[in-house]
Formats: structure tokens, sequence, C-alpha cells
């Protein structure tokens, strides 16, 4: 493994498949069944290829491993790729995920069939490309390109209202991310590389990391997204298709807080420091508000949509704690949001399928004709809501005893957004599942069938299993979070000391 190029072929091999998608010729059911096995099969091999970056990474090294480093971009841009605890989590999220979505827009798409498979395909490399590239430059490159693909996803297949949300989506994550282009330049200037390895151990002057913090975090903050600047999110979701709403949820919303992780802490501390207070009142705001707003949604999506933004906000919290427990949190609570989010609108979806409307009062009683689906439904939901022994507990405990730890008052303030999901999710589930079953419309409405239960099957057991045992999660990022955090201390300990001696 140390001479094959694992992560270059786990990110590019997807394309692979989208080139021989666009090979194909003509539009006849054979060509659309070609594709969606080709899609099908591409996304599969990679999961396969991605296992064994799991299996041949070292925990113990809080360094990059399976570094590629070429120079083949010219002049002091290079191609320079490698994974550490932080972002391997994440590139595996990505790859388990990507067959599901693809199994999940099976039947549901029927037009242009091979143009929004190839899409997936794109995206796949480019999200895969943003968590293991070691080029600021190269960084920006897969981090902007994404808008591309989920735009056209949203745009073209998406709802009634899709192109507006389509706009909405990328003109607010593009905005955002014009400011970070300028930063990254910046940061060129001063320190004459764009390498992360070494951008990670430059001292930038504290002036300058100011500002280089503020145009980071305008584009992390709408990717993330934080509120307030969050309104893009549940029009997007919406309109997406079902595959597209559960990538977006799962993976493109994570490069934001993965954003905090690997540039804002560790290459700009003191400015981390001085907006860490800002951050823990943009969290609590977005942990409160958001939960209020999904209780008086009316659309399931959306309802789920704004959950998500307070999910991400327990995350913002652990970060800016500088503590192990609470970037272990952030860490821990993006990738169990990926896997319950991502299920809760593939749940949406499978409702959607049959009845076509998306209103929570359409439904009602659903239990008595689609028991399977009403347990799978609650598994997600009691998630959702953190419940002990489900994924969704262990990341939001992290969060609040770091915050607890680092401020008493803020982690009251947040602990009460648990109690707040906890009615809009067990509301949602009483409205669609419980209850007798009055609607005629819904009385021959069916269970999951084979393929809904092989896409659903094993999100539930990686949410139940995550929660008994985060183990696997917490070990693989334990050495690279706890050196992320000492590196952030050190280069925050010497302001600390003079402060004191001036005391």
């Amino acid at each position: 493994m140390a001479t094959w190029p694992i992560l270059s072929v786990t990110t590019f091999l997807p394309l692979v498949g989208a080139l021989f998608i666009l090979l194909l010729r003509g539009e006849d059911e054979a060509v659309k069944r070609n594709a969606r096995w080709v899609a099908l099969w591409t996304t599969v091999i990679t999961f396969v290829i991605s296992i064994f970056l799991v299996t041949g990474f070292d925990k113990g090294n809080p360094g990059f491993q399976f570094v590629e480093d070429h120079p083949w971009l010219g002049g002091s841009i290079r191609y320079k790729m490698g994974v550490d605890g932080i972002s391997l989590p994440f590139v595996i999220l990505i790859t388990f995920l990507m067959p599901i979505a693809i199994i999940a827009g099976w039947h549901a798409i029927e037009k242009r069939v091979k143009e929004y498979l190839v899409l997936f395909l794109l995206l796949e490399t480019l999200m895969v490309g943003t968590f293991s590239a070691l080029d600021i430059v190269l960084f920006y490159v897969f981090f902007e390109g994404g808008l591309i693909p989920m735009f056209l996803i949203i745009g073209v297949w998406g709802g009634a209202r899709r192109v507006y949300a389509s706009f909405k989506f990328f003109l607010y994550t593009l905005a955002g991310s014009v400011l970070m282009l300028l930063a990254i330049m910046a940061m060129y200037f001063q320190a004459g590389t764009t390498d992360i390895v070494k951008l990670l151990t430059y001292g930038f002057p504290r002036g300058m990391q100011t500002w280089l913090w503020l145009a980071f975090l305008a584009s992390f903050a709408v990717k993330l997204p934080m509120w307030p600047v969050h309104t893009w999110l549940p029009d997007a979701h919406v309109e997406a298709p079902t595959a597209g709403s559960v990538i977006l949820a799962a993976v493109l919303l994570k490069m934001g807080g993965y954003g905090f992780l690997r540039f804002s802490l560790p290459m700009f501390p003191h400015a981390s420091e001085l907006f860490a207070p800002m951050m823990f009142f943009l969290s609590v705001v977005a942990i409160i508000y958001t939960s209020l707003v999904a209780l008086m949604q009316e659309d399931i999506k959306k309802l789920i949509a704004y959950s998500s933004v307070a999910h991400m906000g327990f995350v913002t919290l652990g970060i800016f704690t500088f503590s192990n427990e609470g970037v272990q949190a952030g860490v821990f609570q993006m990738v169990s949001h990926g896997i319950v989010s991502g299920a809760l609108f593939l749940c949406v979806g499978v409702v959607y399928d049959r009845m076509h409307t998306r209103e929570i009062a359409a439904y009602g009683g659903l239990v008595n004709r689609m028991p399977i689906y009403a347990a799978v439904f609650m598994v997600f939901t009691l998630a959702n809501v953190g419940l002990p022994g489900t994924s969704g507990f262990v990341g939001e405990l992290l969060a609040l005893l770091a915050a607890f730890k680092a401020n008493t008052w803020v982690a009251v303030f947040a602990t009460t957004g648990v109690i707040l999901s906890a009615a809009y999710a067990l509301w949602l589930y009483r409205r669609v599942v419980f209850g007798a079953l009055e609607k005629d419309s819904l009385k021959s409405i069916t269970d999951l069938n084979g393929r809904e239960i092989v896409i659903l099957a094993p999100l539930v057991i990686l949410t139940i299993l995550f929660g008994f045992w985060p183990a696997p999660v917490l070990d693989m990022s334990a050495s690279a979070v706890a050196n992320l955090v000492a590196q952030t201390k050190a280069a925050l300990a010497p302001a600390k000391a003079a402060l004191l001696g001036v005391q």
C-alpha cells in the first residue's frame, strides 16, 4: 500500500464510471438500466477500496497518512493528498453513502438518467477530494467544485421551485467562498506556500489572523450552515430530489465543520480564541431558534432541514471549547448526523414516492399499514432526539460536557435544544405514524419493499452500533484531535503567559 496511490484511486474512480455512462448512447430503458448499474457498481467498488484506507490506517499516528505529493500543477501549487484521523471518517462516510444515494433514485428519476448519475459520480470525486486535499488551492477547487453538481441536481431534478432553490444555494455558498479565496491568496503571499502541512505550523501575525479567520468564517458558516446564514438550506432540501437531500445533509454540510477543524483552529488560534464567545453565542442561538422554527413547520423535509441547523450548532459548540472532548464531539456528531439525517430524508422519500406530498397533515396512522417503516423511522427519530443507545446521544453528550467545562451558562442554554429536539421530532412522528388510519388515500399505501430495506438497514445498524460502541470513530480521530488541541493551546500559551505576567 506504500506504493499504491489508494487515495487518488478512491478519489477519481467515480470519474471512470461517469465516463462509461457518458459513452452510452440513447435514452431507452436498456440504456437507463445500464447507466444505473454502472453507477452503482462504481460507487460500491469505490467503497470497497476505501476500506483499505481504514485497515491500513495507523490510529496512533496523528499526522497525515497515504500522502501523495506531485508537482504536476506547476508553480508552487502541488497535487498533494493525504488523510488523518479527522478527515478519514468523512471519506468513508462519503463512499458508504453514495451507493445508497444511487439506489435511492433508482426508480424516482426517469428523465435525463445518465446526466443525473454522472453528476452524482462527479460529486463523489469532489467531496472525497475536499477531505483529502493537502494543498490549499487544491482544497478550494474541490470545495467549490462541489457546488456545481449539487446546483444542477437541485435545479434540474428538483421540485416546483427548484430553480429558485438552486440559485439561492449557489449564490449563498459562492458569496462566502469569494472571501475565502482572497484569504488564501493573502496566506500564500505571507507564507510563500500553499502546502497545508506547512501552513499548519506557520505562525501568522495576530492582526492578520483576525481577518483571515473572518474570511474563512464567511465560507464555512454558510456551508455548515450557521445561524443567521442558514436560510438557503430549507429551500434546497425541500426542492432537491431525495438522493440530493441525503448527500447535501450527510456530507456537504460537514465541509464547513471540517474547515473549522482543518484551518480556523490550527492556523488562526489567536483569532479562534478571540471569536470563541461569538461562536458560542451563534451556536446556542442556532440550537434554540431553529428548534423552535422546526416546531412550526408543516413540511416534513423543512422540519428535518431546520433540525440539521440545530444539530450543527452542537458541532461548532464543541469545536470552539478547544478541548479534546469538544473537538471529538464535533467530529463524531458530524459523522452521526450524516448517517441519521441522510436516513431521515430517505424515510421522507419513501412516503413521498407513494403519496407525492410532504405535508405532515396528509399523513397519520401509517403504523397500521407500514409497520416496518414505522419501526425504522422510529430508530432515526430517536437518534435525532439523542436518545441513549443511538449515535445521536454520544456527540451531543460530549459537546455538552465540553461546553459545561468552558462556560456553564452556554451548556445550560444548549441543553434546552435537547428538550426542543424531542418536542419537534416526537411531534412529527406522532402526527405521521400514530393515530387512526382515517385518510382514504393512505388505506392502500404499502410497506417498505426490498430495495428500500436494503438502503435503510445498514443505516439502522450503524445508528445503533455507534450508539453502544462509538470507539471506531472516536479511536480513529483521537490522536489527530489530541495533536490539534495541543498545537492550538501551545500557540496560545505565550500570549496567556505574558498576560499573567502583566497582571
